[in-house]
């Protein structure tokens, strides 16, 4: 529970009012429930992040908020364009770590557990999972450095990807500003053979179905149907964005104290935006948000061929969409323009909004929201008033135990109850159980204290029936 006082200030809303050295309010948007468990740890991440030069209009929570490097996981910080600050932290370490939505005509009923059974153990041949795995593509450095700058567009030129999966992700899979000379070589070579792998981790790879349909307007316009087999991607920069945090923090932390930038910890160092380091991050984030774009599509294109193959050419899967988690944009927000850090949080952008896609324009983009594993998932929606959140949600469930306290507090026989027929990959319990449903919050609560603000719904239920992981 939080030390912090937060009141409540509407419908899932409480506030922490500036005081002391903050600059700004912070705003945490969850139910009383849920806000009555937030570690007070996460709340100070927050009144941190309000400290900074340059910070503009509140700093925001979401309901699935927990602890994290710097910024809290469910955190949102607005920079002002011109005299804020960028910081490393306030993106996170698995920069544009995110997830995508694929939809197959394939009805659930005609796939048994045995041919889930096939497929997982199919994907598993093609797409390596698990920390420090490495790919099978056979890139060049050439094309990696194109992948760097160019993100889906050059998968494009190369038959990797639809057009219709530029459209349906976020900034079409391409973020401007990337340079590769920005990024260390020790990024570098950890990155380069990863592109095309899932890692391990909150990381996965999903089958199953879209049971519940909450929207039909939207769900219609998303192309989502009820029964039909679905897959959820989530993965993101792995090492190579790993390691591009880990060289800026470092750096902007020797910056800022030359600057004489008054840091309120470590994991939020922070420079100036338009300064020399502060823009040298820009580009090497940008890099990194490319890199995965393209390794989510990278994995789509495998998943494809394998599904070609089981169910016939004709059974493709269609990308509903893609977004990102852990990422700073340029966006304009009451009127002014800002630099705002989404560190496990996605955009939700509401109908009528003109940054959407012209196929969503009238709608509204899908916005992913994962369970964890074994637990449903969700596509929901920005609505009016989304505003007040930087127009943003929640990014999943969020974790209420520490992989170590998983791993100490959680037996196998937990797991397997809990996952019940789902498919696992790994026969080996033993080495998810940090992942294991228990240790994060209920993803139903969660959604629903993001629903009730009014700021967002629900559109379709994702249920899952095999799930791929790899050991951290």
């Amino acid at each position: 529970m939080s030390k912090y006082n937060l009141v409540q200030v509407g419908k899932n809303c409480f506030r922490y009012q500036r005081t002391g050295d903050m600059l700004v309010d912070v705003e945490l948007y969850i139910s009383p429930e849920l806000c009555k468990k937030v570690e007070s740890g996460a709340i100070k991440q927050l009144i941190d992040a309000a400290t900074l030069p340059g910070v503009y209009k509140k700093v925001v929570g979401m309901p699935d908020i927990h602890e994290g490097f710097g910024l809290p996981i469910g955190g949102i910080m607005a920079s002002d364009g011109e005299i804020g600050v960028i910081s490393a932290g306030a993106v996170g370490m698995d920069i544009n770590c995110g997830v995508r939505l694929l939809q197959s005509p394939i009805p659930v009923n005609a796939v048994s557990k045995r041919t889930l059974e096939k497929l997982v153990k199919a994907i598993v041949e093609q797409v390596p999972v698990g920390v420090g795995q490495k790919n099978k593509l056979g890139f060049k450095s050439k094309d990696f450095n194109a992948i760097l700058t160019q993100g889906i567009d050059y998968l494009f030129k190369k038959g990797l990807a639809v057009a219709t999966d530029l459209e349906h992700t976020e900034e079409r899979g391409y973020f401007a500003g990337a340079n590769p000379d920005a990024v260390s070589k020790t990024a570098r070579e950890r990155g380069f053979y990863q592109l095309g792998t899932l890692g391990g981790g909150n990381h996965f790879i999903e089958i199953g179905y879209i049971d519940t349909i909450y929207d039909q307007k939207r769900a219609d316009r998303y192309g989502l149907k009820k029964g039909n087999i679905t897959v959820l991607i989530h993965t993101g920069s792995r090492a190579f964005g790993h390691q591009i945090c880990t060289d800026y923090s470092k750096e902007m932390l020797k910056e800022a104290e030359r600057l004489g930038i008054r840091l309120p910890s470590k994991g939020l160092a922070a420079v100036p935006i338009h300064s020399k380091c502060g823009q040298r991050y820009y580009q090497a984030m940008a890099a990194a948000i490319n890199f995965a774009f393209a390794n989510r599509q990278i994995i789509t294109h495998l998943i494809r061929e394998i599904f070609a193959d089981f169910f016939g050419g004709q059974h493709t899967l269609t990308l509903i969409y893609d977004v990102a988690h852990n990422i700073a944009k340029f966006e304009t927000h009451f009127g002014r323009k800002v630099l705002v850090h989404r560190k496990g949080a996605t955009r939700a952008l509401p109908a009528k909004d003109p940054a959407n896609p012209s196929c969503y324009q009238d709608v509204g983009h899908p916005a992913i929201i994962p369970g964890s594993m074994g637990n449903p998932s969700y596509v929901m929606v920005g609505l009016c008033g989304i505003e007040e959140t930087f127009k943003s949600i929640n990014h999943g469930a969020g974790r209420v135990l520490s992989r170590r306290a998983a791993r100490r507090q959680i037996s196998t026989d937990d797991l397997k109850k809990k996952i019940g027929n789902v498919v696992i990959n790994t026969p080996k319990f033993k080495k998810i159980l940090d992942e294991a449903p228990q240790a994060y919050k209920d993803i139903d609560q969660v959604v629903m204290a993001m629903e009730d603000t009014g700021k967002a719904k629900r559109v379709a239920r994702h249920r899952p029936l095999a799930v791929i992981k790899g050991e951290d």
